[in-house]
């Protein structure tokens, strides 16, 4: 059956319960404009509830699915500002690195998106991802724990193989 293209509006929300199917879709929708991959309707659920963005329940071929009706905004209290390289939750604020920084403004600017290695090397670094990415998983570490410092309900997740997304703490 051939899949429908988005509109330039649409978050595509994937729910997989294994790590290999979530890895397959994000290879299959990781061109999509915004993408959020969980491994249960909860964590979906979670997503739309923190970000304000109202879903609409849909059912296709027999499974059902979730699709939010408009993008998310920047992460409902998660603030960056870009001048001083601090990034705020409510009246709390961090210093951050530029590293740090950077890599969390790709992030902020479109939650719940899948950003590969290679993409986010590209934007935080300037060049191509080479070697096994320690240096990306040092920044989130450190991302991290700052998040979870300020108190911040939103943290960094993983998918395996593939890269990073912004998604509420579980």
């Amino acid at each position: 059956m051939p899949m429908e293209r988005p509109s330039d509006s649409s978050l595509i929300i994937g729910v997989a319960a294994s790590t290999a199917e979530r890895v397959q879709l994000a290879r299959l929708l990781g061109g999509a404009d915004a993408l959020l991959l969980v491994s249960n309707a909860d964590q979906a659920r979670a997503f739309l509830e923190l970000t304000g963005v109202p879903a609409v329940q849909t059912v296709a071929a027999g499974e059902r699915r979730m699709q939010a009706v408009r993008e998310p905004e920047p992460v409902a209290e998660l603030r960056l500002d870009v001048h001083r390289r601090v990034v705020r939750w409510k009246d709390r604020e961090m210093p951050l690195t530029r590293l740090e920084h950077d890599f969390l403004h790709c992030l902020v600017a479109e939650p719940g998106r899948v950003w590969t290695y290679q993409r986010l090397h590209h934007a935080v670094w300037g060049n191509e991802h080479l070697g096994h990415g320690s240096h990306i998983h040092s920044v989130v570490k450190r991302l991290r724990q700052k998040l979870a410092d300020l108190g911040s309900t939103v943290t960094i997740h993983a998918v395996r193989g593939v890269g990073f997304h912004l998604l509420p703490a579980t």
